[in-house]
């Protein structure tokens, strides 16, 4: 079988002209706590034309890649000088107000502002509000490798925030499901109850919320 060319969106852009071209994917949006985090990833051309095949090799949709690999790819990528990296973050209080979609759109926008492409591939559908044209790429993050690179950002910078606030909040065993609805979570939140870091909005956590107003 016919490995697909990973760079033939970037191909596409840059041959129009769109060499600062950014890859946006995002992390978080189905967990019930933590924030949706969104990241965008410009590779300088020649560099990732060069590494493709050896450095890049195995990067793919970060869900695809074991935790271990995201580590060593989310190092090398934050540490290249022909990387920019953009990480946007929208807390859970935010997501309840504005809700998940624009908050997920809020996210990558702020991603982007970070590193100001000309011209950017977005995993899934359409977003509106960038701050530059892009084309929406469905299940790019295993087509583009920019995509596949901004997976890894966004979900390696999720996974640690998660981390953190299970320190904070132990007992719910963010560190593990990190903030997805999980038995041990669900069990967990009728325990102890919510807390500032929950999505309140989400379905459990407001049903929850409505239980303990009985």
């Amino acid at each position: 079988m016919t490995k697909p060319d990973v760079l033939l969106y970037e191909k596409e852009a840059w041959v129009s002209g769109f060499l600062r071209l950014a890859g946006i994917d995002e992390a978080g949006r189905g967990p019930l706590a933590g924030p949706v985090v969104a990241a965008a990833i410009i590779f300088d051309p020649d560099y990732i034309r060069a590494e493709l095949d050896s450095t890049y090799s195995r990067l793919t949709d970060s869900k695809a890649m074991t935790e271990a690999r995201r580590e060593e790819y989310f190092a090398m990528l934050t540490a290249s000088e022909f990387v920019q990296v953009g990480v946007g973050i929208v807390d859970a209080p935010e997501i309840d107000r504005i809700n998940i979609l624009k908050a997920t759109h809020k996210a990558m926008a702020l991603a982007v502002q970070q590193v100001n492409p000309v011209f950017a591939l977005v995993d899934g559908l359409p977003v509106k509000g960038l701050p530059c044209d892009s084309r929406s790429i469905v299940k790019g993050d295993a087509l583009s490798i920019s995509i596949s690179a901004a997976s890894i950002i966004a979900k390696v910078t999720r996974d640690r925030i998660m981390v953190d606030l299970d320190a904070r909040y132990p007992g719910y065993g963010f560190a593990g499901h990190k903030g997805y609805g999980t038995k041990q979570h669900l069990e967990a939140l009728r325990i102890h109850g919510a807390t500032p870091v929950h999505r309140h909005s989400f379905r459990p956590v407001a049903e929850l919320n409505q239980l303990d107003l009985l």
